[in-house]
């Protein structure tokens, strides 16, 4: 056996080469990882990998979704990294949770535009009403489960204080005094012998809301008191109609001068709450040689109106609409001459205006404003029965010459009780079809059964005489 045999010797370069690798291997190890994941809005890392920096090529991380999320149905959770040192693709695999709906609320409006996570309800109430709670509301996390963040508000209908009490009346009662509640007033009987008391202002007054929304009566309650004004005399004049043995609240009289007497002031005059007349009584002025009464005029106006004019003082005289003097024109001027007498004057004369037909709606009616005939510019509104849809307008005006504008309405049958007719029909149609069947199904039957062998001899012997089959057929 020789000598052993020896190593060539290594130089120092040898050394300082295999340094060099280790230092680029160990880098290249550190290169061949992924980094962390993106950060991911709807989920975040289970916690195992939450501490991690870096992750070698393989590796194959989990996700859970983060509060408010919840992980959609057949969508991966998980990312690996790969080769290339990047992580794999995902699609979204989480996705909001929703609230419930807020549901209805009475006598207002919810306006919900989503239900999922951090979504808002906004609430507003009908006139009448008033909310009470928030007006708004926001899907959030509560004890690990989504829902809303405040509770539901209502709308309250809008309360009113009970109403006044008035002095020598009493008004209705209701159970609650709220938006739109009306009560009305009534006096009370006056003692025997007594004067009455009179309603003064309105009888109804009923339950609104001013600008903040809080509750408040439409007026004043009425007063009920004694009213009563003087029985009224006019020199020189007559009363000619409110003949009555004493005078109380919204009495009127009317009056008219003695032959050779103007009047000034207004022929109508009414007992009003403080015991007076209102306007003035009139006065009857003697008429003279330098004066004229008002013309008097039929179917037309004076311009300026007044009670007495001056001699020598002109006039005009206005027609009423679809009247004329006799030579067409609608207007003219007239002149006091003294004595009063008045210059040139006539009456305006009218033609046909009114009908004295009120149109005939099929299965409708008119529910306002019929009467016997009409003049024009009169207003009638018309409704359908029910189960009729109208068409048209519901309000029509009287135009003359029988003609109204917008046409008469009509009133024809609604599509839904259409449809409920056909479906009957249909069924009727279908029931005697499948009667007609059946009878002849029946007879034949019978016919089979004794002329074949699904009887019994005798059975069969006695149906094939009665229906003239021969008594041995099988």
């Amino acid at each position: 056996m020789g000598p052993p045999r020896r190593l060539p010797a290594r130089g120092p370069g040898l050394v300082v080469g295999l340094v060099l690798a280790l230092s680029w291997l160990g880098g290249r190890r550190a290169e061949d990882m992924c980094q962390r994941p993106d950060r991911l809005q709807y989920a975040e890392l289970e916690e195992k990998f939450s501490t991690m920096e870096s992750f070698p090529v393989g590796t194959t991380v989990s996700y859970i979704c983060r509060p408010g999320y919840v992980a959609i149905a057949q969508k991966a959770v998980t990312r690996t990294c790969g080769k290339d040192f990047k992580w794999s693709p995902i699609e979204q695999f989480c996705t909001e949770k929703k609230c419930k709906h807020p549901g209805e609320l009475e006598g207002g409006f919810v306006n919900v535009t989503d239900l999922t996570f951090g979504s808002k309800a906004t609430f507003s109430c009908r006139a009448g009403f008033r909310l009470q709670g928030t007006s708004e509301i926001t899907c959030v996390i509560k004890n690990k489960v989504v829902d809303w963040n405040r509770d539901l508000p209502f709308c309250e209908r809008i309360p009113c204080r009970p109403p006044p009490s008035i002095a020598n009346g009493h008004h209705t009662e209701a159970a609650n005094y709220v938006y739109q509640t009306a009560v009305t007033y009534t006096c009370d009987e006056a003692p025997k012998g007594a004067d009455p008391f009179s309603l003064i202002g309105s009888a109804t007054i009923f339950c609104t809301y001013d600008a903040d929304l809080n509750g408040v009566w439409s007026e004043a309650p009425p007063q009920c008191k004694v009213v009563k004004c003087e029985n009224p005399k006019v020199a020189n004049g007559k009363k000619i109609s409110g003949f009555r043995p004493s005078y109380s609240y919204k009495d009127s009289v009317m009056f008219e001068c003695d032959p050779g007497y103007v009047m000034t002031g207004s022929e109508v005059i009414t007992c009003e709450e403080n015991n007076t007349w209102s306007p003035p009584k009139p006065t009857c002025k003697k008429i003279t040689e330098d004066v004229c009464g008002a013309p008097e005029i039929t179917h037309g106006v004076v311009i300026p109106a007044k009670s007495v004019y001056e001699e020598g003082e002109s006039v005009q005289i206005k027609c009423n609409a679809h009247c004329t003097f006799p030579n067409g024109a609608e207007e003219m001027t007239v002149t006091c001459q003294g004595q009063n007498t008045w210059s040139s004057l006539q009456d305006c004369a009218c033609g046909s205006i009114s009908s004295g037909l009120t149109p005939h709606i099929n299965y409708g009616r008119v529910i306002d404003g019929q009467k016997p005939s009409y003049s024009v510019g009169d207003m009638i509104t018309i409704e359908c029965y029910a189960g009729y849809t109208l068409h048209g307008e519901a309000q029509i005006q009287y135009i003359g010459e029988d003609r109204w504008v917008p046409a008469v309405p009509t009133c024809q049958l609604s599509a839904y009780i259409t449809a409920i007719i056909c479906v009957i029909v249909a069924v009727v149609v279908f029931l005697a079809a499948y009667w007609a069947y059946k009878k002849y199904f029946a007879q034949n039957k019978d016919h089979r059964c004794c002329c074949y062998s699904c009887c019994s001899p005798a059975l069969r012997n006695w149906r094939c005489r009665r229906q003239g089959c021969s008594k041995g057929a099988s």
